[in-house]
């Protein structure tokens, strides 16, 4: 089951996201502007209007798990692009793309055996793949908080439950050239982030899987 988004409280307090992406976008500067690419996992859209400024002659397709998102999207976008509600790991495509490009992203998908296997079909010969996801020991310290928690609030739901795959960049590696990708470079860079709107940040960026999962929120009373 995908994670359920609160895409309009997403969308709000997503400027870590989109800071996050200044740096994919940066090293796309040079592509073609007739290319088309691929934005997987999209959320609601605002690296994807940045996507169509770098393609103004070509096409920009995107993806996202989630309905809410893709209809955020679709209303900020219009039809400059086409975004529709797809599984990344079910991908395809009529013809294969120049460009993907996924941003804080991909870790929300938990089988990273077959991710790239789909992505790599997508893909035409020579094209360019790039990725900002999490990575191995990303909120780490978050984790052992939601874990410590998890076991006083839902023991039997929450402990041991992750929504992602952090992984590291030789297993990512490792992946991608099973996947029949070449040219690879895989790194971990330190983001430290501090949103402006920490609360919002937290229960949609982080926790929606694990408060989907959690019961009823309890009342204190007296």
């Amino acid at each position: 089951m995908s994670t359920p988004w609160d895409a309009r409280a997403y969308d709000v307090s997503s400027t870590p996201q989109q800071a996050w992406a200044q740096d994919v976008l940066l090293r796309l500067a040079g592509i073609p502007p007739n290319a088309t690419i691929l934005d997987v996992g999209c959320g609601t859209g605002r690296v994807t209007e940045a996507l169509l400024a770098l393609v103004p002659a070509g096409r920009v397709l995107a993806i996202d798990a989630s309905r809410d998102m893709v209809q955020l999207a679709r209303a900020r976008l219009g039809d400059h692009a086409d975004v529709w509600c797809q599984d990344v790991l079910e991908l395809e495509l009529a013809e294969p793309v120049d460009v993907i490009v996924s941003t804080a992203a991909l870790h929300w998908v938990t089988d990273h055996e077959r991710l790239w296997r789909p992505l790599a079909a997508a893909l035409r010969p020579s094209g360019i793949l790039e990725v900002q996801c999490g990575g191995a020991c990303n909120i780490a310290r978050v984790r052992e908080v939601i874990e410590t928690v998890a076991r006083a609030a839902a023991p039997e739901l929450l402990v041991g439950f992750s929504p992602w795959e952090f992984a590291s960049p030789e297993d990512t590696e490792r992946r991608l050239r099973h996947a029949g990708f070449g040219s690879i470079r895989c790194w971990l860079q330190e983001r430290p982030t501090y949103p402006p709107d920490l609360g919002p940040f937290v229960r949609t960026s982080i926790l929606a899987a694990h408060l989907a999962r959690h019961p009823q929120p309890r009342t204190h009373t007296g």
